[in-house]
């Protein structure tokens, strides 16, 4: 009996979502592009600043440093 409730709930659910999907318009692919573009370069400003938290030599902190306002500015524009 529970399994047949559960079951219930799940087409329910799935139900729902497929509704929310309809009624939600599509993402061009434009604007895709360019969210995965700016994803890409939060995740790369991510790393760079963990490797300047580790950095030993002063021009390999010049570099990210650098690295770092190239890629903020990427984001900021």
């Amino acid at each position: 009996m529970a399994r047949g409730w559960e079951s219930k709930g799940v087409e329910s659910q799935q139900e729902e979502a497929q509704a929310a999907r309809a009624l939600k318009p599509g993402i061009s692919p434009e604007e895709r592009a360019r969210l995965e573009r700016r994803q890409v370069t939060e995740l790369a400003l991510a790393a760079k600043r963990a490797e300047l938290a580790t950095a030993t030599t002063d021009a390999h902190r010049a570099y990210l440093t650098r690295a770092i306002n190239a890629l903020t500015a990427m984001l900021n524009a």
